[in-house]
C-alpha cells in the first residue's frame, strides 16, 4: 500500500487544504491528515477540537485518515510505514521553506520522499493565518473554508 502523510497544524484546515489533499489522493492509496502539536504555536482551536472538525470534513473521503503526533513527522511516517510527505506550496515565498524541511527530513530519514503539490489559482493566497484574521475581522470567510471548518469558528464565539 501506497501510503503518504500530510501534516500541518490546520487551524483552520482551509479549501486550499482540501484541494492538496483531493490531488494527494488520486496519486496515493492512503494519506494520513496528520495534525500537528507543536507547543510554541498559539492557536485558535485545540488539538482536539482541529481532530474532531478534521474527521467530520473528512468523513466522506474513504482514503483518508486523520491522526496526531508530536514529534519528527518522518518518525510517525516510519511508524505507519509511509514513504512520502506531502506539502502544498502557493508561492515563491513558500519554497525556501519547504526546501529547508525536505532537506532536514531527507537528513533525518533518507527513505522518506517530500512531495509538492501546487496550490491551485483560486487557493493561493489562503493560509490558515489569514483565514483567522480575516474572521477576527469580520470577513466572510465561508468561501475559503469547508462548512464543517465554518460551524467551529461560529460555534466559538
Amino acid at each position: 500500500m501506497n501510503i503518504a502523510i500530510y501534516p500541518g497544524s490546520f487551524d483552520p484546515f482551509t479549501n486550499g487544504h482540501l484541494d492538496i489533499l483531493n490531488r494527494a489522493c488520486a496519486v496515493f492509496d492512503e494519506v494520513v491528515v496528520l495534525v500537528a502539536i507543536n507547543s510554541s504555536k498559539n492557536t485558535f482551536f485545540s488539538l482536539q477540537e482541529r481532530v474532531e472538525c478534521l474527521k467530520k470534513v473528512l468523513a466522506d473521503h474513504p482514503k483518508v485518515k486523520v491522526d496526531s503526533y508530536e514529534g519528527l513527522t518522518v518518525d510517525y511516517a516510519k511508524k505507519v510505514g509511509a514513504k512520502h510527505i506531502i506539502r502544498g506550496l502557493r508561492a515563491v515565498t513558500d519554497f525556501e521553506y519547504e526546501f529547508q524541511l525536505a532537506s532536514a527530513n531527507r537528513f533525518a530519514s533518507p527513505g522518506i520522499d517530500m512531495v509538492f503539490f501546487m496550490a491551485s489559482a483560486e487557493n493561493s493566497f489562503v493560509s490558515s493565518s489569514v483565514v483567522k484574521e480575516l474572521y477576527r475581522n469580520g470577513a466572510d470567510i465561508s468561501p475559503l473554508v469547508p462548512s464543517e471548518v465554518l460551524k467551529a469558528f461560529t460555534s466559538k464565539k
